[in-house]
């Protein structure tokens, strides 16, 4: 089921609840998340455009994001998150110019069972770890990567500073204990 909810006066996210169950809360999780990660980036100024900014954030399973993995990124094998820019980094800067009236942002998928264990090797709940992957996705979105380590420290840098203005844990923490 797709559901559509603003989440500030120019950001609106699309969520999509497959094999997830409890839909409300699932967009209200999604909707949070890519609202703070907006917010907490170095784009912080998408959230106050005009045009509106649109995230899509699907739920689904595990052999739908591996598939999806499999033809988009020729690798077979199911991954907790996915992330399909719509947007060249380079013309983020330039959309307060545009007068499309709504700019699609990028999708995000996440992998119920993968998420599920990531979260219980973890010590957390489903809720914070995909909370944590949504972030992820989101600054995927706005051209953010970990490729090389310098990448990897900034946005790992950045999700913690997010992660903690939500009120969560360190997601690198967690991962290292």
């Amino acid at each position: 089921m797709a559901c559509t909810v603003d989440t500030s006066p120019m950001i609106e996210t699309a969520v999509i609840c497959d094999h997830w169950g409890d839909e409300d809360s699932w967009e209200s999780l999604a909707i949070r998340a890519v609202d703070a990660a907006i917010s907490g980036s170095a784009h912080a100024d998408l959230a106050a455009i005009d045009p509106l900014i649109e995230v899509s954030v699907k739920f689904t399973d595990d052999a739908e994001v591996q598939s999806l993995n499999r033809d988009y990124r020729q690798k077979d094998k199911p991954t907790n998150v996915l992330s399909f820019p719509m947007l060249s980094p380079d013309l983020l800067g330039t959309l307060s110019n545009s007068d499309d009236g709504e700019v699609l942002l990028g999708d995000i998928v996440l992998a119920r069972g993968i998420c599920e264990r990531e979260a219980t090797e973890r010590g957390i709940s489903v809720q914070a770890h995909a909370t944590h992957l949504i972030v992820h996705g989101v600054l995927h979105l706005l051209g953010m990567d970990h490729i090389d380590d310098r990448e990897a420290q900034a946005m790992e840098s950045l999700e913690q500073n997010i992660m903690a203005s939500l009120g969560l844990h360190d997601p690198y923490a967690a991962i290292e204990d």
